[in-house]
């Protein structure tokens, strides 16, 4: 188990590294981000100054040594813009991505898991055919078009909830909901198509012969081994919803980090820029590892093929 752990971290670092590294150099050289933070009328002079200032006049892998050392010591530098250190800025807006993303997943557990047996326990009936229809148009509706037509309806024509911002518990379901619809239905759809699966199998068969109840034989044998595509399913949008929240927080108006990704771009402030790469590309490589731990513990296969 732990030999299985370290090599995990070990693929987690290395992905971030490459990515941090791909990240940086792409920065570097495929423009100058001097000529897009300053106006086109700056002067020769100003473009000189700026770029010693930044660093940026020393050679490439000078550049990047000393920004390697700055971020082994957790140091993302500081906002061009704003002259805000980027670590706490991250920081704050990672709580509330973290919040609304935990928020999303618990809508997602709340309907797609109970729909996803059912409809697979009961095929052809009518709540199957009920949560086929909402599996399609989770996956075919757009994230920003039913955020749109949500805030339309339950903000500016009902004013039950606010349109934007994170003021209040009130603030999370508009924003949660639009973000957890899609994974609702992925998680929905791809549940009942396991569970369809392993219903058939011998096992399940086995284990009705012997004369295990039919709860026993959905809740204890069946949906054990159909959530094995589910949890690297859910583990995988889970990351996405922190690092593709842009539209999302956009819309809502919503503190998080997506949000502030999309104002640096707009600002053209590379530092936080690279900030944000960073903290999702961890993100990512701490779910992935989580998911990983979770898939070795439920799947004996693995196990033994480690073994």
């Amino acid at each position: 188990m732990q030999r299985f752990i370290l090599s995990r971290i070990f693929q987690g670092f290395l992905t971030v590294w490459v990515v941090v590294s791909v990240v940086f150099i792409l920065g570097r050289t495929t423009g100058d981000p001097v000529e897009l933070m300053l106006a086109l009328e700056a002067t020769e002079q100003q473009r000189v100054e700026v770029r010693k200032s930044l660093g940026l006049d020393r050679p490439l892998i000078v550049q990047y040594g000393i920004y390697m050392a700055r971020l082994a010591r957790l140091d993302l530098g500081e906002s061009i813009i704003s002259k805000i250190p980027i670590r706490p800025l991250l920081a704050d807006r990672l709580v509330k991505s973290l919040q609304l993303a935990g928020f999303s997943m618990l809508v997602t557990l709340v309907f797609a898991f109970p729909l996803g047996v059912v409809a697979a326990v009961r095929r052809g009936s009518r709540v199957d055919m009920v949560a086929r229809l909402i599996a399609v148009l989770g996956q075919s509706l757009p994230h920003f078009w039913v955020g749109l037509i949500l805030m339309e309806i339950f903000a500016v024509r009902l004013r039950w909830l606010p349109v934007g911002g994170a003021e209040s518990l009130k603030s999370y379901v508009l924003p949660g909901f639009t973000m957890g619809w899609f994974i609702t239905a992925g998680i929905m759809r791809l549940l009942r198509s396991s569970m369809l699966e392993v219903l058939n199998s011998d096992y399940v068969l086995f284990a009705k012969v012997k004369g295990v109840p039919p709860s026993g034989v959905v809740w204890k044998h069946a949906l054990r081994n159909a959530l094995l595509p589910v949890v690297t399913f859910s583990g995988m949008y889970f990351a996405l919803l922190i690092g593709g929240a842009v539209v999302i927080e956009t819309v809502f108006a919503w503190p998080g980090i997506g949000r502030l990704a999309y104002l640096a771009v707009v600002d053209r402030d590379f530092t936080v820029i690279q900030g944000v790469v960073v903290v999702i590309a961890l993100i990512v490589a701490l779910v992935n590892l989580i998911v990983d731990i979770v898939y070795y513990w439920i799947d004996p296969r693995i196990r033994m093929t480690k073994a």
